[in-house]
């Protein structure tokens, strides 16, 4: 079977798959669990790549033997019955393509997903709330795991900051589509006047290692422990189990709330660390999310990727692909998949 579509390297998919499959088999697999979850994962990302790749491979196969059939018969009907099932083919063909772009070796790992609020006070506070309420819809419509791990509530409304761990297939290749500044204008439900402000957060997602071979010197960390702010039982309230580590050397900060023991939010803090060390290491990102991760980036004017504008007039516009969606509301409801795949098309040209 050939490679086919942009990317879609599916020989390699084959193979890979059976790898996950052969250290399945070993003796003593899952006596490390966190390594167990991840081939595991991989296994299943893999796998909803490969099995429908299959199904359309025999079905344009089968299609174009009965298109034969017919043609040599001179069947108008059967012809016609066929464009109908050639046209199906097309759409999952479509989807197999976006499919095929996310092929970078962290696309298929679990992620950290961190939404900021910025520059506006109280209203990037709600704002940055509706754009947790947006994900999570999102993450619901496609069936992702998610785990909230640190949450700074707003002095007035809304969240000055969040964490969640993201997990399903592809949970780092689509949503790093998502990583900068989102600016909303609308008319403040806060301003007594009901005059229209701008405001602003960021997103930021780094992908999960289990294993990142980087060194952190303990010289080189502030550790800080507090009590969980928010929601979360008597326990993780009452008692200082909450994490926050920052590194010296590049003013990362992370913290981890969401666990009642102190020593888990502590390791799940060090894994995020660990993550957005490696990616500055490894240089792979823009200069913009160089920012984000040093904390040196400002969550305001001119460094927005997406608008969503509610007044005067309904606009959601990416300003990366300037796609842009004209139904404000449905957006906002987690309907986001043509945004990520306008950006996957995007990012494959520029390659």
């Amino acid at each position: 079977m050939k490679s086919f579509g942009s990317g879609f390297d599916l020989p390699g998919k084959i193979a890979q798959r059976t790898e996950c499959e052969n250290k399945m088999g070993v003796p003593g697999f899952w006596d490390n669990p966190d390594g167990a979850k991840a081939v595991v994962s991989e296994l299943s990302a893999v796998k909803s790549i490969i099995d429908p790749a299959e199904q359309v491979y025999r079905a344009v196969n089968d299609l174009a033997e009965l298109f034969e059939m017919a043609a040599e018969e001179d069947d108008a009907e059967t012809l016609e019955s066929l464009e109908a099932e050639l046209a199906v083919l097309t759409e999952q063909c479509d989807k197999m393509e976006i499919a095929g772009m996310l092929s970078r070796p962290d696309d298929m790992r679990a992620c950290f997903f961190s939404i900021h609020a910025g520059a506006g006070g109280t209203e990037s506070c709600d704002w940055a709330h509706m754009l947790f309420r947006m994900y999570t819809r999102y993450f619901e419509r496609n069936k992702y795991k998610f785990e909230e791990l640190d949450i700074t509530p707003g002095e007035e409304a809304g969240i000055r900051s969040i964490t969640l761990k993201i997990t399903g297939p592809f949970a780092f290749g689509k949503l790093s589509c998502e990583t900068g500044v989102h600016r909303l204008v609308r008319i403040s439900p806060f301003d007594s006047q009901s005059r229209r402000h701008t405001s602003f957060a960021a997103v930021d997602v780094i992908p999960e290692y289990d294993d990142v071979d980087i060194e952190v010197k303990d010289e080189e960390l502030r550790l800080d422990f507090y009590r969980a702010s928010g929601a979360g039982g008597q326990h993780v309230n009452k008692t200082s189990s909450a994490v926050r580590i920052t590194h010296l050397p590049t003013n990362i900060v992370v913290q981890c709330q969401n666990d009642r023991s102190q020593h888990k939010n502590k390791a799940e803090a060090m894994k995020m660390l660990k993550a957005k060390l490696y990616m500055l290491e490894q240089q792979k990102r823009d200069d913009e999310l160089a920012k984000l991760y040093s904390n040196k980036g400002e969550i305001a004017w001119g460094n927005q990727i997406r608008s969503y504008v509610m007044q005067p007039y309904q606009m959601v516009k990416d300003h990366r692909t300037d796609h842009q969606v004209g139904n404000v509301t449905s957006v906002l409801d987690g309907d986001i998949e043509e945004f990520i795949e306008s950006y996957l098309k995007f990012r494959s040209r520029k390659k």
